[in-house]
């Protein structure tokens, strides 16, 4: 589904990634690892849309993705959360999801058709779909889940969620790794997940891509990350027990 093939991006003379290379297959749930500073963000944002490379090829489904607008990539089938959710604060929880819906597919979709494809997405993730609520009622798990709501409100076949449990507690955070396992099992979305928190998603992930100053060192199973020499020196610091 995905192919990134010896992507680089540099700053200045800083090089924020460096011929990262790997593939995703359609239904696959993939975790993205690394150290603050890594280069995970910045590939997600080569991906989106969000940065061009200035080297290698993205492709997506067969095509050529890697310089085509936000827009261009979103309406094609990938779409992505943030590590700060930045939610219209002056829209109710369901336009905020109805606006991603509307303007997240190729051909607009009608008000009534978005509205209804934003009430099923929140149901989904668990927020209120009534029309009333606002985001600023929504605590730290709240605005996460809107978050993703709002990118699973585009239709997208793969989903780039960065950072998903920030700022959440132990309850939370099993709740959102089992609503990305259900988005992945029963609505078919394949997902590459950036996430810091290694005891949970080495538990949900099917594989493991590891970078480390911006080039790939390691990409395996889980268990076999978890116990990767170079991997545990560069970011974990010591075996994750799987059970």
């Amino acid at each position: 589904m995905l192919s990134v093939q010896n992507v680089s991006k540099t700053f200045g003379g800083f090089r924020a990634l460096q011929g990262v290379s790997f593939e995703v297959r359609e239904g696959e749930f993939v975790g993205l690892i690394g150290p603050n500073g890594s280069g995970k963000t910045t590939l997600f944002n080569c991906i989106s849309g969000a940065l061009g490379p200035s080297g290698g090829s993205i492709r997506f489904r067969g095509e050529e993705i890697a310089g085509l607008t936000p827009d261009a990539i979103c309406h094609r089938g990938i779409a992505r959360t943030f590590q700060i959710p930045r939610p219209f604060r002056k829209l109710s929880i369901l336009e905020n999801v109805a606006l991603a819906a509307h303007f997240g597919h190729m051909t607009r979709e009608p008000d009534a058709v978005a509205r209804s494809r934003a009430k099923d997405v929140l149901r989904l993730v668990g927020l209120p779909a009534d029309g009333e609520a606002r985001p600023g009622l929504l605590g730290a798990a709240g605005l996460k889940k809107l978050e993703l709501a709002r990118a699973l409100a585009t239709g997208p076949k793969l989903l780039l969620a960065d950072e998903t449990l920030g700022g959440l507690d132990l309850e939370e955070i099993r709740q959102a790794a089992d609503t990305l396992r259900r988005i992945r099992d029963e609505m078919g979305i394949t997902i590459i997940w950036v996430e810091h928190i290694m005891a949970t998603l080495m538990r949900v992930v099917d594989r493991v891509v590891v970078l480390d100053h911006g080039e790939k060192i390691a990409e395996g199973a889980p268990r076999a990350m978890a116990e990767d020499p170079k991997v545990i020196e560069a970011y974990l610091g010591e075996k994750i027990a799987l059970g």
